[in-house]
């Protein structure tokens, strides 16, 4: 790492107050230099801004930026963390207040393009190089790990917490469903041209009920196969799940003890 004036203290005798201002400078000048990416991302575009332009703008030594970001895409890391960081703290109110699982996953649901609203033309700029799932700025890529078990992690809280009854067996998948869902209304947002993108709120509120009303049919034994099966396909076809999710077909090729055992004996 390049090692300036700018950065992180070098490590010294313990001294906590002084640690704890340390890491406010640095925490701030990280901040400082996201935010300043994010502003000449949506004025010059994400392919021409450079990280020696987000220095330059942001008042630091270019060491001192990669220092804090290998580069523009790990900036979009910071972002995909941030946003995500931001929407959990934002639905705390709706999770605390409903437990109907249709009016916890809409509040989550519209609570998300609020919180999104002033990055919209951010988002369609460089969407373009998120949308290949090679990059390192897709959803389902591992550098953004994070931010995604974050955001299935809410779905896990909106499922949890509800009065719907589900199965043992689909506390695992559901949320992942869940959160695909909610990357489908992400996609629209991003084309939405509405006026305060009035039709992406009018799909979170029709999304969230039909969501809740397959929930509600999954408690039907009959039913749970076909679960399985659209989180499998999802899982085996779309770009990059199978790094974004647990491999079913893994699970299912590994023999339980007991059928081990009875292998054996016969």
């Amino acid at each position: 790492m390049p090692a300036n004036n700018d950065g992180p203290a070098e490590a010294g005798p313990p001294n906590e107050p002084h640690e704890a201002a340390a890491r406010s400078k640095s925490e701030q000048t990280r901040a400082l230099i996201l935010e300043t990416a994010m502003r000449l991302f949506q004025e010059r575009g994400y392919d021409k801004t450079t990280m020696r332009a987000i220095a330059q703008e942001a008042g630091v030594s270019v060491g001192n930026a990669y220092y804090y970001f290998a580069g523009k895409e790990h900036l979009i890391q910071g972002f995909y963390d941030r946003l995500a960081a931001e929407h959990r703290e934002a639905v705390r109110e709706v999770l605390a207040r409903e437990t109907s699982l249709e009016a916890r996953l809409a509040g989550v649901l519209r609570t998300w393009l609020d919180v999104a609203t002033p990055y919209h033309e951010f988002a369609v700029q460089f969407f373009k190089n998120a949308a290949d799932p090679d990059s390192p700025l897709s959803p389902f890529s591992p550098e953004s790990e994070h931010a995604r078990v974050e955001a299935i992690g809410v779905q896990k809280e909106v499922l949890a917490g509800s009065r719907a009854k589900v199965p043992e067996e689909l506390r695992e998948a559901l949320p992942e469903l869940m959160w695909l869902a909610q990357m489908g209304l992400v996609l629209y947002w991003i084309f939405d041209r509405t006026e305060g993108r009035e039709r992406s709120y009018r799909l979170a509120e029709r999304g969230a009920r039909l969501t809740a009303r397959g929930v509600a049919l999954s408690r039907f034994r009959v039913l749970r196969p076909l679960v399985h099966e659209v989180h499998e396909l999802f899982t085996d076809f779309l770009p990059g799940m199978t790094k974004a999710l647990p491999d079913p077909a893994k699970k299912k090729s590994t023999p339980d003890p007991e059928g081990r055992r009875k292998q054996s004996e016969s």
